[in-house]
């Protein structure tokens, strides 16, 4: 039985182009670059972050965020970010009587981008806004209180190998693992996630599909909203 499904954000359900691109115009990089570099720390297993530390070694990435913002050039988010997918997706959850929560490693001003976009979500909330960030075991305490279910009753879908699938995996969680985006594609078939993860799927349209197999397995799901 699925009660709650949690999304990623970064990937799973926005594009990340606007954001490199973004990173590239501030530094003066050729978004081109920016995107091989990307790619590059990706196969390492890297956190993205490192893709801007390549292009200006030691570089104070929360500051220059700072800064960016302070000048007119911080985050933005609209519809045009988001996959085709996510709306109808998580609105058919919604219907199926499953808690949807958005809940990923971002920025408390992407928190209120978010919500700004006014998704069929029933919690979204950032890793800046809680203070703890995944793959902390910490941060999946958050996600099941968010999903107000049990472990074995949520369902966490997310792109990332060690931020989403194996830390939900070990957190006792359901596990989705989404090839999209760059995480998403290049880790797919590694045996590592292929053992921690429950389902592997193509496109969010998958995940109803999921809880109403789940559902008829072990009877109707409770409104948990």
């Amino acid at each position: 039985m699925i009660r709650a499904v949690i999304f990623d954000v970064g990937e799973t359900l926005v594009r990340d182009d606007r954001y490199w691109a973004s990173w590239a115009d501030w530094l003066g990089t050729p978004r081109h670059t920016v995107s091989a570099l990307v790619g590059a720390v990706v196969a390492r297993g890297q956190d993205n972050a490192a893709a801007l530390r390549l292009i200006r070694p030691g570089i104070d990435v929360p500051a220059e965020y700072a800064a960016r913002e302070a000048a007119g050039c911080g985050e933005h988010l609209d519809d045009s970010d988001l996959y085709d997918d996510v709306r109808p997706s998580l609105a058919g959850l919604r219907d199926l009587g499953v808690r949807v929560v958005i809940a990923g490693n971002q920025t408390a001003r992407a928190g209120e981008l978010l919500r700004g976009l006014d998704l069929p979500a029933d919690v979204v909330a950032t890793s800046g806004e809680w203070g703890v960030a995944k793959p902390d075991p910490y941060f999946f305490r958050r996600v099941v209180e968010a999903g107000r279910a049990t472990a074995r009753e949520t369902l966490y879908v997310g792109d990332h190998p060690a931020n989403d699938v194996m830390p939900a995996a070990a957190a006792g969680l359901r596990t989705a693992h989404l090839r999209r985006g760059p995480w998403g594609h290049l880790w797919a078939d590694d045996p590592s996630v292929v053992a921690a993860t429950d389902w592997r799927i193509d496109s969010l349209a998958e995940v109803a599909a999921l809880v109403r197999t789940q559902t008829q397995r072990n009877g109707p799901a409770e409104t948990t909203r």
